[in-house]
């Protein structure tokens, strides 16, 4: 499976990170007195807009190429401009050609809060994205087991980072309210195979608990399905893919940003 395949691809790397940086160097490169957004409050839901987590992404494994033309700082200040809540930036290099130093040049150009989307499961990623200036990163339930959910938010949590926890299913949702998840996103799109279900967010969402953040993910092509989860209570949108695909990214990001 593809994940999976992604996954042991993001350990090689790891191990060679690890050689030619050990922990402790991370450490000590470590930015003091960093400015921290509040996330959680950036993207609960208001009255004002529509809260877009704007995503940076050049390609994925099930379509190639999204974006040819892909200057990741001209993209951030169209988003920026055009009043989402945050922007995530993917930073695996190999299936989606994204690259941590786009997080860290973003992170000293932009006001808005940036999500580190990668595959992370090491406490080594946390810090590096610490380091490289994310204000909050995500966590894919489905390949963690609780205790490790667990153990990484805290650690994220101790460097004043907020965690998005991506769920599919019911067994993730219990997994992540274990790990005391603050925000939590439904990816529509199964990672498994890639087949998407629209109905899967409304059956999830209803399971939270209220005072959760709650992420719609995927499939989010249409102003009317976003105004549809809103109505349902949902807090924020991640959408990538379809403004990629937009010859002008700052009014299809406004559009959708404007009630």
């Amino acid at each position: 499976m593809i994940l999976d395949d992604i996954f042991n691809k993001t350990k090689e790397d790891l191990k060679l990170k690890k050689k030619e940086k050990p922990y402790k160097h991370l450490e000590s490169m470590m930015p003091k007195n960093r400015a921290f957004k509040d996330v959680k409050s950036l993207l609960k839901r208001n009255n004002e807009k529509l809260n877009i987590i704007a995503e940076l992404k050049k390609a994925s494994p099930s379509k190639g190429v999204i974006r040819e033309n892909f200057n990741f700082l001209d993209l951030a200040q169209e988003y920026e401009r055009a009043g989402v809540a945050a922007i995530s930036v993917l930073t695996e290099e190999h299936f989606f050609k994204g690259s941590l130093s786009y997080l860290n040049e973003l992170s000293k150009k932009l006001y808005l809060p940036l999500l580190r989307k990668d595959f992370i499961f090491d406490e080594y990623q946390i810090l590096e994205s610490f380091n490289a200036g994310a204000d909050f990163l995500l966590l894919i339930v489905k390949s963690l087991s609780k205790e490790e959910l667990k153990s990484l938010y805290a650690f994220a949590k101790s460097l004043n980072l907020e965690v998005l926890f991506e769920i599919h299913s019911e067994e993730d949702l219990e997994k992540a309210i274990f790990a005391e998840a603050k925000i939590i996103g439904v990816n529509h799109r199964n990672l498994d195979d890639f087949s998407m279900d629209m109905k899967l967010g409304y059956k999830l969402f209803e399971l939270m608990p209220k005072e959760l953040i709650r992420v719609a993910e995927s499939g989010l092509d249409d102003k009317n399905i976003l105004l549809e989860l809103d109505s349902a209570g949902v807090d924020a949108f991640l959408i990538g893919e379809y403004f990629m695909r937009q010859s002008d990214v700052f009014k299809a990001s406004l559009d959708f940003v404007r009630r």
